[in-house]
């Protein structure tokens, strides 16, 4: 396992286009923008703003960006500006040994899944499954950001409970699958992206993992054929525990019979025997926590919670 150095303040932090292109200039500008207000120095790669379709430039700009910023010297942390597709294009052009001898802060989420998981099973590296840069920062999303990446922190990841003007919890609500405790190595992204890569060797072998997954605007029926993927490819039943963020978008077809969220997910794990709960503040929303892949955890499913073992970084 490879930790990367924490960040400090005036950390410099490379920004970088695995995936989808930004077409307005304002959202450079904000990315900018958040990364400065965290104390941070922001060097943006040299093809940021290029465009080839759908795609941030061409797979060989992209890399080269990834390339450049892992080797640069002066450049203590990489991030993402956005997820969208196109990050497993870049998987067979990486140079993982140029990685693995500067191990750096990776992190973003969604389509930079593959990126992530990628990175860490050929280098060993910890990556980081949170914020990109054109998102916002908020006081929850920063609080875990900072605790994980700036004080190298091992916290408890709970969803925030505030009541606000209701006499019971209403927002962001944990749900237990199934009851109970256990410990394993995080690892996880998002459904779509980690079943796109199955059988492709960038992805880690799953045993005793704690998986966390998350999606968005999926209907039900493409959640439940990519959950039979992952059991069909033998990934469940290697599992430690499974914590389910959000699946933002995921409502019943307005037609009958369709199933719940609820009832798809427990019908793929609560077979298995071990924790699972839903609601992780994981996925496609503006709170998230920022979850490190490769580092021990315990997942308390009737809690709903996450707690890290061990520092992610130096």
């Amino acid at each position: 396992m490879l930790l990367p150095k924490r960040l400090q303040q005036c950390s410099v932090i490379g920004l970088v286009s695995p995936a989808g292109a930004m077409y307005e200039a304002e959202s450079f500008d904000l990315a900018t923008e958040n990364l400065e207000a965290l104390g941070l120095v922001v060097k943006p790669g040299q093809h940021l703003r290029a465009r080839h379709g759908y795609l941030a430039g061409t797979d060989e700009q992209r890399a080269a960006d990834l390339h450049a910023m892992f080797a640069d010297p002066s450049v203590d942390a990489i991030i993402a500006m956005r997820g969208g597709f196109g990050t497993a294009r870049l998987l067979p052009l990486l140079d993982y040994d140029l990685i693995a001898r500067n191990p750096k802060i990776l992190i973003g989420f969604s389509d930079i899944t593959a990126l992530l998981l990628a990175i860490y099973h050929r280098t060993g590296l910890v990556t980081f499954h949170g914020p990109v840069a054109s998102g916002g920062f908020n006081s929850f999303t920063f609080g875990y950001f900072a605790k994980v990446l700036f004080n190298a922190e091992m916290p408890l990841l709970e969803n925030p409970n505030q009541l606000g003007d209701h006499l019971v919890r209403t927002a962001d609500r944990v749900r237990t699958i199934c009851p109970g405790k256990a410990k394993g190595v995080l690892a996880g992204g998002n459904l779509t992206v980690i079943c796109s890569i199955i059988g492709s060797g960038y992805l880690p072998d799953w045993q005793g993992k704690i998986l966390f997954i998350e999606d968005v605007n999926e209907d039900i029926y493409k959640i439940d054929r990519m959950m039979t993927q992952l059991s069909l490819a033998g990934v469940l039943k290697k599992l430690a525990g499974v914590a389910v963020g959000k699946f933002t978008g995921a409502n019943p077809a307005q037609s009958y019979g369709s199933l719940t969220l609820e009832e798809v997910l427990s019908h793929h794990l609560c077979g298995l025997g071990i924790p699972v709960f839903t609601g992780a503040m994981i996925g496609h929303i503006s709170s998230k926590f920022t979850v490190p892949i490769g580092v021990e955890a315990e997942i308390d499913a009737d809690a709903g919670t996450l707690r890290l073992l061990q520092p992610a970084v130096l």
